[in-house]
């Protein structure tokens, strides 16, 4: 039986990136990027147990790019404090951490030169840019005779498992994951400390976090965000507070009043992979097996965690639009271009957007919660971003500002999530069509009166000083829901 099989690891969370032949010996190099954690951390774990088959040293390493995306020191800041964390935590299982500037293609076939490695485990993230990190590090250990094998430590189904294609919405991938739960909602082995440490003179320096800070070239007028505590420790606390305080329990319920705020509030912890969402289900389902509202939220929330999230993972790794109109389905695509000229009553230009200078109080709010706190109400998010749509000048021009606004302000920007969110409000993506109107087309519409339905937004607006508009929405005709396309 290979490692793979046993020992609470299943086989189909791997798959080897390179095409030389498999390598039984010799050291193994762990190269972190999308889950950033030490515990429950399927590809750590995989990394180890082939380390300690073969009694060999086992590595770890983080290759830190001055930019990325839209990044700025907020979310910078964010993941190397978490990473500290990480440093410190395989320090006491004996393990080594590099935290190395640069880009992976480079450094990582350097590291393995150096500590004589024949193995290389890598995470999986389905966007472009870490995508083609893979490829180009799995290409640099091709030509070395190293195995590049990547596994998948953030989908609980393996994106590659889940489907083998692009799902079209909730509907068609639910019940493939659900099927398969049972099978990869597992309990995780614990991470043992190392048996076969290398020589100390194969371990680094302690990491220079400061000085790893001040090196990136990054935004650093985006404030970061003092609510929330980075890292691993911080995020299971959260999970458990979720769990066992009054929110998960009203979760099914109250979860699209922003003013009740009944979220985990764990998305920033799985976006830099400091927290598993495998784990976050597992402590989901158990206080959901006490029945009654409990389990009805549990499973509501097992909802959007896993199949929700993973429907994400899927259509960034299978569309390779999944950031542009031409990502968008057909109806979809032809709806917004007949009405791409449509007039509209308002228009902002991105700056006015960004400072929350619209006639909406409501938006108005919504983005100063993001600015200021680095996170928006998952309802609002869907508002926020549609009404970006109806006061642009065009679809594309509010799919980009959307995208920018989400990925430079959010905690959890620059993820699937966030271009899936941005893609259903504006692109139709994993909906349908709806009555057809002018500017949105057959896109589903959202207006401020019916989130005045929904919850108490003079209440909400009033957290916010400085959203309160001259003039406030009118109501607006209810939604009619066209026939299929």
């Amino acid at each position: 039986m290979s490692l793979k099989e046993k020992d609470g690891f299943n086989a189909q969370r791997c798959r080897t990136l390179t095409k030389g032949k498999e390598v039984n010996s010799g050291p193994v190099i762990y190269w972190m990027s999308r889950d950033q954690r030490v515990e429950d951390n399927w590809a750590m774990i995989y990394a180890q147990k082939l380390a300690q088959q073969r009694q060999e040293p086992f590595y770890v390493v983080f290759c830190l790019v001055p930019k990325f995306l839209d990044g700025t020191i907020r979310h910078f800041h964010f993941m190397l404090t978490g990473l500290k964390e990480v440093e410190a935590s395989l320090k006491a299982k004996q393990i080594p951490f590099f935290l190395k500037p640069g880009l992976a293609k480079d450094e990582v076939p350097k590291l393995c030169s150096k500590l004589k490695a024949t193995t290389v485990v890598c995470d999986m993230s389905p966007l472009r840019v870490p995508m083609c990190w893979a490829a180009d590090v799995a290409k640099a250990c091709d030509a070395k005779g190293i195995s590049c094998q990547q596994v998948d430590a953030h989908n609980i189904v393996p994106v590659w498992v889940a489907s083998d294609k692009l799902e079209y919405a909730a509907r068609t991938i639910r019940p493939k994951i659900t099927k398969m739960l049972p099978e990869f909602l597992t309990e995780f082995p614990k991470l043992p400390s190392h048996k076969y440490p290398p020589k100390k003179s194969s371990w680094p320096p302690q990491v220079d976090w400061k000085a790893a800070e001040k090196s990136l070239k990054v935004d650093r007028s985006v404030t970061i965000v003092e609510a929330f505590t980075p890292g691993t420790a911080a995020a299971f606390k959260r999970l458990a507070a979720f769990c066992k305080g009054p929110n998960l329990k009203a979760f099914s319920m109250l979860r699209n009043d922003p003013m009740k705020d009944v979220s985990s509030n764990l998305s920033p912890y799985i976006h830099f992979g400091q927290i598993s969402a495998q784990r976050c289900a597992l402590a989901a389902k158990t206080c959901g097996r006490v029945g009654g509202a409990v389990k009805k939220s549990s499973e509501s929330f097992i909802e959007e965690l896993v199949v929700r999230r993973e429907l994400a993972d899927n259509f960034c790794f299978y569309n390779p639009y999944y950031d542009s109109l031409k990502g968008c389905y057909g109806w979809a695509q032809a709806s917004l271009k007949k009405h791409e000229k449509d007039k509209r009553e308002h228009i902002y230009s991105r700056k006015e957007l960004e400072t929350g200078k619209t006639h909406d109080e409501l938006w108005n709010a919504a983005q100063l919660q993001m600015v200021k706190e680095g996170k928006m109400h998952g309802f609002l998010r869907m508002y926020w971003a549609k009404k970006i749509l109806e006061w642009s000048k065009s679809p594309s021009e509010a799919l980009a500002t959307a995208i920018y606004l989400n990925d430079r302000y959010e905690l959890d920007g620059r993820d699937p999530n966030g271009y899936v969110g941005c893609m259903w409000s504006i692109g139709g993506i994993h909906d349908m069509g709806w009555a057809e109107r002018p500017i949105f087309g057959k896109i589903r519409f959202m207006n401020y009166d019916g989130c005045k339905r929904k919850f108490n937004v003079p209440a909400f607006v009033a957290q916010y000083p400085g959203a309160n508009a001259s003039g406030t929405p009118g109501p607006e005709r209810p939604m009619k829901r066209a026939r299929k396309e």
